[in-house]
C-alpha cells in the first residue's frame, strides 16, 4: 500500500510540478496509510486506489503549496480526511494551520494525522462549524470541500480575515457563483484535469 502511493507520487509529480524529498514521500505514504485504516468507518474519501489517491488527493492538494508565502498561516474549513492542508503541512516545514471540522469523530482522526507526520505543534484543530468561530488571523483560507459549497460560499467569504486570500477548489459551477458575486477570481485550471479548478479570490 505505501509503496503504490509512493511509486505513484514519483510518477505524477512532475505533472504537477512538485518537489518531494524522500522524508516527504515517506510521511506522505503514512498519511495515506492512516486514512486507509480509518476509512472503512469514518468515510474519508471515495474509495480509490493508491494513484489515484495521489494525483486527485496529494498532489492536487500540494499546488497550494506554490501559492502560499514563507511562514504563512492557513486556515482549512471542512478538513474532514485532512486534504488539501495535511499535504501541504507535510511538504511546507515552514507554515502553520488551523482545521475547522464540525466532526468531533473527524476532528479525533485530524488530530491523530497530524500526529502521524509530526506535524501536530504547527497546527490547531477547532470542532465547530467555521460560522460559529470569530474569524482567526490568517494569510490563506482554503476550502476542498464543504457541505452545500455553492450556498455556504458568500458566508465563507464574509467570514474570511480581510487581506485573506482565499484558495478553492471546485468546478465550473463554483467559478460561476463566485462570477454571480462579483469577486474577482484568477482561475487555475488543475493538472490531470479538464474540469478541475483552483480558485483564487483575494478577501479585500
Amino acid at each position: 500500500m505505501r509503496d503504490d502511493l509512493a511509486s505513484a507520487i514519483e510518477k505524477h509529480r512532475s505533472a504537477f510540478a512538485i518537489s518531494l524529498n524522500n522524508a516527504q514521500i515517506g510521511r506522505l505514504a503514512d498519511y495515506y496509510e492512516f486514512v486507509q485504516d480509518h476509512n472503512p468507518l469514518l468515510h474519508l474519501v471515495a474509495p480509490c486506489s493508491a494513484e489515484e489517491f495521489a494525483t486527485k488527493h496529494v498532489l492536487e492538494s500540494l499546488t497550494l503549496t506554490k501559492h502560499f508565502a514563507a511562514s504563512a498561516t492557513v486556515v482549512d474549513i471542512g478538513s474532514g480526511a485532512g486534504l488539501p492542508i495535511i499535504p501541504c503541512l507535510v511538504a511546507r516545514a515552514d507554515i502553520s494551520a488551523t482545521l475547522i471540522e464540525s466532526s468531533q469523530k473527524k476532528s479525533v482522526f485530524l488530530r491523530e494525522a497530524l500526529k502521524t507526520i509530526g506535524a501536530l505543534k504547527r497546527a490547531t484543530i477547532l470542532c465547530k462549524p467555521f460560522e460559529s468561530l470569530p474569524s482567526p488571523k490568517a494569510d490563506y483560507v482554503t476550502c476542498r470541500a464543504l457541505d452545500d459549497f455553492l450556498q455556504a460560499l458568500p458566508s465563507l467569504i464574509h467570514w474570511a480575515p480581510s487581506g485573506a486570500t482565499l484558495l478553492l477548489f471546485g468546478g465550473q459551477s463554483l467559478s460561476q457563483r463566485l462570477e454571480e458575486l462579483n469577486f474577482e477570481t484568477n482561475v487555475t485550471l488543475l493538472p490531470n484535469s479538464d474540469r478541475r479548478f483552483l480558485l483564487e479570490v483575494k478577501k479585500l
